[in-house]
C-alpha cells in the first residue's frame, strides 16, 4: 500500500537544505494566506469559534490588578485564551498589551485604557510566535512559508553548514543590514570551520588544527552566534574524530551555547550508538548537546522510541543536558549520498571505487535500498527524474536500481524523499516533553515540512489525535526551543511583560498545513495575526509586505 501511495506523489523538486542561493517562491494560485500591504485599521474583528483543543488543564482566571496607563499605547489584543509558552494552562480574561517592539503586560486591562490599535482574539488563542530550531534557506528570502505556519524566529546554519566566506561580516554586515521577514538566529556550522582552518577532509586531524578550529569557533560565538552545528552523516562532518568533536565543543561550553547535531547515522541499528557520541561530547566538552531531526529510520513501533527516549533521560540524569526537535513526517529529504558506503565518499575517488569495487558497491546499495523499503519509497526531487520512484527510473531505464544509482544518478547527482520512518515511533517520539518542533525546510524546501510543519502539529497531534494539549504544543514552539537556544535570556519566546512581541492569533481548529509531496510549497492556513517585534505582517489572515525581523546576535 505505501508503495502505491509513493507511486502516484508527482512532484518534489528539488533540495531546499543549502544555506544560500536563489529561493523559490510558491506560486500565488497555491497560496491559502494571501499578500497584501498591512493596512491600519484601528479595529480588527475576528469570528469567534470553539477553541476546545486549546487545552486539557482548564483556563484559570488571568490575575489583577488591571493595567492601566496614562498615555497611549500602541496596541492591544484581548478577548482570546492567552497561552504564553511556559506549558501551563490558558488564561481567561486576559489582553496582551504592546507597545513599540516589547509586550507592557499579560492579564486584565482597564476599561479606560487607549490603543491605536485594538484586535479583538475572541474565540482565538493568543500565543508566543513560533521558533523552528532546525530551518535551511536564505536569510534574506521572503519567509512567507514560515510566518503562514506562525514561525516568527528560525535558527539557521544548520548541519555543520554556515556562510563560508568571512563570516563575521556576513552575520554583522550583509545581513544585519538588510531588513528580515523573521527573526534568524545564526549557528557556525563545523564543516564550515573545518574547511576555513584548513583541515577540509582530513581523516585524523592533529591536536594543532583542533586547537585552530575551536579558536574558529569560539571567535564566531563571540561575533554573535548561539552554537555549533554538525553534520555528521555528511562529508567532512562524518570525518571527525571524538577529540575533535570534544575540541570544537568546548569553547560552546563556555559560552552557554549549544551544539545541534545531525547525527552520525540515524538507522535503527546505529542511533543509539549516534546518540552515545553526542552525548560523549556534551559529557567531555561540558557543552548542551541537541539532537537535530529525531528520527530512526527502520525502527517500528512506540516501544523502539520510548528506549531511545529512556537513553536521552539517563543522559540527562547523568548530568548531560540534551534535547531533541522534531518534523511530524514518515519521510525524510536529502541527497542520494545517504545511500552510499563511506568508503565511496571524499576524499576517496568515487569514479576510481565504482570501477574497483563496482560489485561490492551494487550489492551495498541493492541491501540498504531494500533494507529502507525497497526502490518504490525513493522518491526523487530534483531532474531528471523528479516526481518519479527509484523503481520507475529502473523499470524506465531497464536495468537493476543498484546500477541507475551507480551509473545514471552517482553520488551527488540527485536528491529525494525516503520513505523510511514508523508513525507510532514518530508520534511518541514527537510527544516527549524534551522534544521540540523544527522544519529542517525553508521558502524553497521540496519537501512540504518547510511549508507545513508546525500547522501539522496543530492540525493532527492537538485538535485531531489529541495526543498534546495546545499549551503543550505550544510549549514545544515557543518557550522550549527559547530556553534551548538561550533566547529566553534575551526575554524571547514567552508571553511576558518586558518581553519581545512576537505574537500570533488563531484558531487551533482551522489551522491547516495545505502542503504535501505532490504540491510542498502550499501555504498554511489559519494564522489570523501574527506580530514581528511589535509590528503586525499578518493582518485578516493576509501576509504583507512588511518586514520586520532582526538578527538577533547573541550578546
Amino acid at each position: 500500500m505505501r508503495a502505491v501511495l509513493i507511486v502516484l506523489v508527482m512532484s518534489v523538486l528539488t533540495l531546499g537544505c543549502q544555506w544560500g542561493g536563489p529561493h523559490s517562491s510558491p506560486g500565488s494560485s497555491d497560496a491559502a494566506v494571501t499578500t497584501t500591504d498591512a493596512t491600519a485599521t484601528t479595529v480588527a474583528t475576528v469570528a469567534p469559534s470553539a477553541t476546545a483543543a486549546a487545552s486539557t488543564a482548564q483556563p484559570i482566571e488571568a490575575p489583577g490588578p488591571a493595567f492601566e496607563s496614562d498615555g497611549r499605547v500602541d496596541l492591544v489584543i484581548q478577548g482570546g485564551l492567552v497561552i504564553d509558552g511556559s506549558g501551563g494552562p490558558p488564561l481567561a480574561g486576559a489582553a496582551v498589551v504592546v507597545d513599540g517592539d516589547r509586550i507592557l503586560h499579560v492579564g486584565k486591562v482597564s476599561e479606560s485604557l487607549v490603543a491605536d490599535r485594538t484586535i479583538d482574539a475572541t474565540g482565538k488563542v493568543v500565543t508566543p510566535g513560533f521558533i523552528d530550531t532546525h530551518a535551511h534557506g536564505d536569510p534574506l528570502g521572503h519567509s512567507r512559508n514560515f510566518l503562514a505556519m506562525g514561525v516568527t524566529t528560525i535558527c539557521l546554519g544548520q548541519d555543520g553548514r554556515s556562510p563560508s566566506d568571512d563570516r563575521v561580516r556576513y552575520w554583522k554586515g550583509t545581513v544585519r543590514r538588510k531588513r528580515l521577514a523573521v527573526n534568524v538566529v545564526p549557528m557556525v556550522g563545523h564543516g564550515t570551520v573545518r574547511s576555513m582552518a584548513k583541515v577540509g577532509a582530513s581523516k585524523e586531524p592533529s591536536a594543532k588544527q583542533i586547537a585552530r578550529m575551536a579558536k574558529m569557533v569560539a571567535k564566531e560565538m563571540d561575533a554573535g552566534a548561539w552554537g555549533l552545528t554538525t553534520g555528521l552523516e555528511y562529508t567532512p562532518g562524518r570525518l571527525a574524530t571524538s577529540d575533535e568533536l570534544v575540541g570544537i565543543a568546548k569553547p560552546v561550553a563556555e559560552r552557554d551555547g549549544v551544539v545541534m547535531s545531525h547525527l552520525r547515522s540515524e538507522d535503527d541499528d546505529q542511533i543509539e550508538a549516534s546518540l552515545d557520541e553526542l552525548i560523549s561530547q556534551g559529557r567531555g566538552s561540558g557543552a548542551r548537546v541537541h539532537v537535530s531531526h529525531i528520527k530512526v529510520v527502520y525502527g517500528k513501533g512506540a516501544e523502539r522510541a520510548d528506549e531511545v527516549l529512556a537513553k536521552l533521560r539517563a543522559a540527562r540524569a547523568d548530568g548531560v543536558d540534551i534535547t531533541a526537535d522534531i518534523y511530524p513526517y514518515n519521510a525524510s529529504y536529502t541527497t542520494v549520498s545517504i545511500l552510499f558506503p563511506g568508503w565511496v565518499k571524499p576524499p576517496a575517488s568515487f569514479k576510481r571505487l565504482k570501477r574497483e569495487r563496482r560489485d561490492e558497491l551494487a550489492e551495498f546499495l541493492r541491501n540498504k535500498v531494500t533494507r529502507r523499503g525497497g526502490p518504490e519509497a525513493t522518491l526523487f526531487g530534483t531532474n531528471p527524474y523528479r516526481g518519479m520512484t527509484l523503481k520507475q527510473v529502473a523499470d524506465k531505464i531497464g536495468k537493476p536500481f543498484e546500477d541507475v544509482l551507480i551509473d545514471h544518478v552517482g553520488l551527488h547527482g540527485a536528491s529525494a524523499a525516503y520513505f523510511v520512518m514508523d508513525d507510532a515511533l514518530q508520534s511518541r517520539l514527537l510527544l516527549d516533553p524534551m522534544v521540540m518542533i523544527a522544519t529542517d525546510g525553508g521558502s524553497s524546501s521540496r519537501h512540504p515540512r518547510g511549508y507545513g510543519t508546525f500547522a501539522k502539529v496543530i492540525r493532527e497531534h492537538v485538535v485531531k489525535r489529541k495526543a498534546l494539549s495546545l499549551s503543550q504544543a505550544v510549549r514545544k514552539m515557543t518557550g522550549l526551543p527559547a530556553e534551548t537556544l538561550r533566547l529566553d535570556k534575551t526575554k524571547r519566546g514567552m508571553l511576558k511583560a518586558s518581553w519581545a512581541a512576537d505574537v500570533l492569533v488563531f484558531d487551533p481548529t482551522a489551522v491547516e498545513d495545505r502542503a504535501n509531496y505532490e504540491q510542498p510549497n502550499r501555504l498554511a492556513s489559519g494564522m489570523s495575526w501574527v506580530l514581528v517585534n511589535g509590528r503586525v505582517v499578518v493582518a485578516d489572515a493576509k501576509i504583507s509586505k512588511r518586514k520586520a525581523g532582526r538578527l538577533l546576535l547573541r550578546k
